[in-house]
């Protein structure tokens, strides 16, 4: 249901069921009960339609907060309101309640030998040793698998040789092999990309500096416990990666696996007759009751985003006959029960956030990134996440946003077309000198012989040529020259399936079952690459 509230604010109201009610049958009875329902005080705990109880809470005497002013926070906050991102990053990433660093659990098979695929008959079988594996973990923990664990080392083994093809193509043995990592998990997979350099290219695990950058305390100190005796190269840095604030100016690799899913977005609705876009705003009142704002939007990372879609022309999320044609809209609008605003649709700031930080502060970077590119079970909206947690050893997924802070997981899918863009857009934007200009406020606006990057020395490349660059070629930062010694950009990033990935990387051989299945390729056909 949707309401309007002065002209301004739009609520929609969602909440859970609650267990509070039959507590209270016991004690007074069903038949009094039923007839005379007692009101209970945790109001975020059951259904009510806004259409028939509007509330009564004063929405702009809620003190606005960010997910990084409630980092010290020990218990949710009450009677506070806050961008939709800030919510789900406070939900799953705060320090003392949240989801990941209280709830969540990965799988930990490092005590384990690897799977003999090749001693399995088939992929039942394979199932049934995976399922024996989940048993040995409790079942009220918050457990997720990822292809790093489950096909190691192998997996990890193609994720290596797609970094050291690149490395020895381009930089070996000129320069130290530079990789950062972000959410490592248990630091299964930089354990496995390690141990293959070491073994298959020595003189390159020589020249090797690996960098761990892990948000959660608790797996940064997994992480340094099983990474740091065995390789010596390996530092972890336990900070978010969007706080960040150290430049890297040498060429490197930039390893994201499995982490972009749970960066927060911002929910977004139009309203119907200007498409005027509106910010979502999660408030909390005095009992935990949640509800859903929605007001202008006056966030710079929401409008930034916003416009760089529009200069993408990537389309909003209803039919373009909607857009082009007001009468349209008029005639929906009149219709009985006809809403006032779109349906909410998810935009990845966090994701924004990232790209700007590779350019700001990893300039010569090269990016290697995998996810899920679609989501069964996910709550009502456009690119909307999946909420769900787990009771008694089954997933039970949500339909609503709005679930108590820390208890449940939540993810989105990833448009890897769109995110390519994306990327590739950030990338191509020239320096700029003004700080305060709207794009990106961290870098200078002319390149300058003082510049900490040989981005100066390619400047003006185009004024020698009668063409420009190639479209599959991005604008040249580095001094890599061409026959003509002019500098040539970097190739521009690539979509590919997790199979296509594999297929180039991976040895296909050692993941193969007896009646020729292969599960790794078969295994995680929603997830896709981008390097």
């Amino acid at each position: 249901m949707t309401a309007m509230v002065m002209g301004v604010e739009i609520v929609r109201r969602t909440r859970l069921f609650s267990t509070s009610h039959l507590s209270r049958e016991k004690e007074k009875g069903f038949k009094e009960d039923f007839l005379h329902p007692p009101e209970p005080s945790d109001k975020w705990n059951y259904n009510r339609s806004s259409l028939f109880d509007p509330s009564n809470n004063d929405y702009s005497t809620f003190r606005r907060v960010t997910a990084n002013d409630l980092a010290k926070a020990t218990s949710p906050p009450r009677e506070v309101k806050m961008l939709a991102r800030d919510f789900i990053e406070d939900s799953l990433y705060n320090p003392n309640y949240g989801y990941f660093s209280k709830k969540a659990t990965i799988f930990d098979w490092s005590d384990e030998t690897p799977f003999d695929f090749g001693a399995m008959r088939d992929s039942a079988e394979f199932d049934t040793n995976v399922a024996q594996r989940y048993a040995s973990y409790e079942a009220e923990k918050q457990l997720w698998h990822t292809p790093t664990e489950l096909f190691k080392p192998w997996y990890g083994q193609a994720v290596a040789q797609c970094l050291v093809s690149e490395y020895l193509l381009k930089y070996f043995p000129y320069e130290d092999f530079l990789i950062y990592e972000i959410g490592a998990g248990n630091g299964t997979l930089a354990a496995n990309i390690l141990d293959f350099l070491r073994s298959e290219y020595p003189e390159v695990y020589d020249r090797t500096r690996y960098t761990i950058v892990e948000i959660s305390g608790n797996l940064a100190q997994k992480q340094r416990q099983r990474l740091k005796k065995a390789h010596p190269g390996v530092q972890v840095v336990n900070k978010s990666i969007f706080h960040w604030n150290q430049r890297e100016p040498a060429p490197c690799f930039f390893l994201s696996m499995e982490v972009i899913d749970n960066f927060a977005h911002d929910a977004i609705r139009y309203n119907l007759d200007t498409l005027e876009p509106y910010q979502g705003l999660v408030t909390i009142d005095k009992n935990g009751d949640f509800d859903l704002v929605y007001t202008p939007v006056d966030d710079h990372l929401i409008a930034s985003f916003l416009a760089m879609r529009s200069r993408l022309n990537h389309p909003l999320p209803f039919p373009r006959a909607f857009q082009n044609f007001p009468s349209l809209r008029k005639f929906y609008r009149s219709l009985p029960f006809a809403p006032n605003l779109s349906a909410e649709e998810y935009i990845p700031t966090r994701m924004l956030s990232l790209l700007r930080t590779l350019r700001t502060h990893f300039p010569r970077h090269r990016l290697l990134l995998s996810d899920f590119c679609s989501l069964t079970d996910a709550i009502p909206g456009v690119n909307a996440p999946v909420v769900q947690t787990r009771v008694r050893g089954t997933t039970i997924p949500c339909e609503t946003l709005l679930v108590h802070q820390g208890s449940f997981d939540i993810f989105f899918p990833t448009n890897f077309e769109r995110l390519r863009d994306m990327y590739e857009y950030i990338l191509s934007q020239p320096p700029r000198i003004h700080r305060t200009h709207a794009a990106d406020p961290s870098i200078p606006d002319r390149s300058t012989p003082l510049a900490p990057t040989a981005y100066s020395l390619s400047l003006g490349s185009d004024f020698f040529s009668s063409r420009m660059a190639a479209s599959n070629r991005r604008v040249p930062k580095d001094g890599v020259a061409s026959a003509s010694g002019l500098p040539v950009g970097e190739h521009k990033s690539s979509v590919f399936t997790h199979a296509e990935f594999l297929e180039t990387y991976g040895d296909l051989g050692r993941t193969k079952l007896r009646n020729g299945e292969n599960p790794l390729l078969d295994f995680y056909k929603n997830v896709k690459f981008l390097f």
